[in-house]
C-alpha cells in the first residue's frame, strides 16, 4: 500500500521502517530534514512539504500523523485538508484526547474526508515487536487501510474499537492502566530495596518473569533497568505524565467509575516532583525503557 507519513520522531520513524520492511511505499515528511533523509536511505520516498507529500500519493490518499497531541494535530490537519479530496483518509496515531478526535472527524466529514483515530502502543520497541493498535472511525475507511494496520501490529495486536474517538478512548484507558501497573511494580521494588536483606533486584525481577502471576513485559524492562543500574544512581525521582492519565481520571469522574488505583498513581507522579524516593526512580527508569522518555539526572 502507498501512504504518506508525517512526524518521524522516536515512534514515527520506527513505524515507517516497519512499514517499509512490510513492503509498503511510504512518502515521509517531517520538519527535521535529517529525519527525512535517514528514512529515505532505508527506502522511504522524500517529500519537502505537506503539499509535496500529498502530490506524491495515488488517487485515494492515505496520510498517517504521528505529531504531538493538541495544536500540532489541528495545524497539520488544517494544512492537509486543503490538498485532500473526497474519500481520502487521515489517521491520527498519536495520543490525542478522544473528544478532540470526535470533533476532528466531524469537521473533516463536512469535506467528505475520513478521519481515523488510532491509539498506538509499543514505544521504542515497536519496530522489532510490533505495535498494539486500537482504531476508531468509519469502518469502510478502516478496512481500506487494514494492510497498514496488519503490518504495524503483531498477530492479534490490532483492534477495531468502533466509531470516531473509540480508538483514542481505548488507548487513554490503556495508558491509565499502565500508570497503575508501573506504580505497583515501583512500590514493590522500593519495599525490596528498603528491606534488611541484600537483595539482587535484577535477579528477582528476572525470576518473576517465569511462572509468576505478576510476569509482564514491564517486568522484563525492570530487569533491564536493574542490570544497567542496580541502585538507580544518578536518576532523579521525578516522573512526568504525558496527559493520558489525567484524561483517564477525568473520564472516570464523567462516567462515575471508582478508579482508585489509576487516580492514586497519577497523583503519585505529581508527588514525585516534590519528594525523592527509590520507587519514583523505578518509574522514571521504566518510562525511559519502554518509551525513550527522558530521565532527569541528579
Amino acid at each position: 500500500m502507498e501512504l504518506g507519513f508525517i512526524g518521524l520522531g522516536k515512534m514515527g520513524g520506527n513505524m515507517v521502517e516497519r512499514l517499509l520492511k512490510g513492503g509498503h511505499k511510504v512518502v515521509v515528511y517531517d520538519r527535521n530534514p535529517e529525519a527525512i533523509d535517514q528514512l529515505v536511505q532505508k527506502g522511504a520516498i522524500h517529500s519537502s512539504s505537506l503539499y509535496d507529500c500529498i502530490t506524491l500519493l495515488p488517487e485515494r490518499k492515505v496520510v498517517w500523523l504521528m505529531v504531538p497531541a493538541g495544536p500540532a494535530v489541528d495545524e497539520t490537519i488544517d494544512q492537509l485538508k486543503k490538498f485532500l479530496n473526497k474519500n481520502d483518509i487521515i489517521i491520527d496515531g498519536g495520543n490525542s484526547y478522544y473528544k478532540e478526535s470526535i470533533e476532528r472527524a466531524k469537521l473533516l466529514k463536512e469535506k467528505n474526508i475520513y478521519f481515523l483515530d488510532c491509539g498506538t502502543s509499543g514505544g521504542i520497541w515497536g519496530l522489532e515487536n510490533g505495535y498494539s493498535l486500537m482504531s476508531g472511525g468509519n469502518k469502510e475507511a478502516s478496512d481500506y487501510i487494514n494492510p497498514v494496520y496488519r503490518t504495524l501490529a503483531p498477530e492479534g495486536g490490532y483492534t477495531y474499537c468502533g466509531e470516531s474517538g473509540a480508538g483514542h478512548f481505548v488507548k487513554m484507558v490503556h495508558n491509565g492502566i499502565e500508570y497503575g501497573l508501573m506504580q505497583a511494580y515501583a512500590e514493590g521494588f522500593e519495599l525490596l530495596e528498603k528491606s534488611p536483606y541484600h537483595l539482587d533486584l535484577a535477579a528477582i525481577a528476572s525470576g518473576w518473569r517465569y511462572g509468576s502471576v505478576v510476569r509482564s513485559w514491564l517486568l522484563e524492562l525492570a530487569v533491564n533497568v536493574f542490570k544497567e543500574n542496580p541502585g538507580l544512581e544518578g536518576i532523579k525521582a521525578y516522573v512526568e505524565d504525558s496527559g493520558e492519565g489525567q484524561w483517564t481520571v477525568q473520564a472516570a469522574m464523567d462516567f462515575h467509575v471508582p478508579a482508585h488505583i489509576i487516580t492514586s498513581s497519577l497523583f503519585t507522579r505529581f508527588q514525585s516532583r516534590e519528594n525523592d524516593s527509590f520507587a519514583m526512580k523505578v518509574l522514571a527508569a521504566l518510562r525511559n525503557q519502554f518509551g525513550g522518555h527522558a530521565i532527569i539526572k541528579e
